[in-house]
This record gives structure tokens, sequence and C-alpha cells, in this order.
């Protein structure tokens, strides 16, 4: 498994892309939607919410469990994807393209996020 190079990684298992024009895109990473199983229910902040990185924003559901989803960053969503609502196997079958979770206008982002070497270290894939 390969973790794209040009995203950054928190501890939680989401990535976030390089922020452009104040926003960036969110996602889990290939190692989180292999651990949960088959994504079958996405519940996901909507447009206008404000996220806290490091608290959850919302839920993703696969056939084993229910897993929170966290924010890495803080912000305002300014999109959630419709289509990962509409078909919440897209988590697994493209976590890093089309099966992206939301859009933030970036108002903090942390100090802690890994690199792609430093998650896989840390994901221990």
């Amino acid at each position: 498994m390969s973790n794209p190079q040009q995203l950054r990684y928190s501890k939680e298992h989401e990535w976030l892309s390089a922020v452009e024009d104040g926003v960036a895109t969110v996602g889990i990473t290939e190692f989180a939607a292999n651990a949960l199983g088959d994504v079958v229910y996405a519940q996901l902040p909507d447009v206008g919410d404000t996220v806290t990185a490091g608290e959850t924003c919302g839920e993703l559901e696969s056939t084993k469990s229910v897993s929170d989803l966290y924010s890495p960053v803080t912000g305002e969503i300014t999109a959630a994807n419709q289509d990962v609502v509409d078909d919440p196997s897209l988590v697994n079958s493209a976590p890093f393209e089309g099966g992206w979770l939301f859009k933030v206008r970036v108002a903090e982002e942390p100090k802690d996020l890994l690199s792609a070497d430093e998650y896989t270290e840390f994901s221990g894939n």
C-alpha cells in the first residue's frame, strides 16, 4: 500500500491535501479503509459546519463496525462528498481519489500532521 507523498496524515488515519486558496480536502487512508472493511454508510459534516482538529465530525459504518470520523484541521466545511454518501464503497475502492470525504476552509493546521513516510512508519504498513 502506498500513501501519496503530497498528502499529510493524522494519527487518527485521515489524510489532508495541500491547502489551495485556503481550502483542503480530507479523506481516510487506505489503511483505515481496509481496517474498517466494506463501508456501507457515511455521515459527513454539513457545509457551513465548523470542525476542530482532533474532534469527531461524522462517522463511517462498515460491515465490521462503526468508526468516528475526526477532522485533521480546524475550519469551516465548504463541501461534503455526496458521491460517498450515495455510494459509501468509494471509501474502500478509491480512498485517495473519488472517496474523499469533505473539503474544509482551514483556519488552523495542527503541527503534528505526519508526512507519508512518517505515517507509513506509524501505521506499520
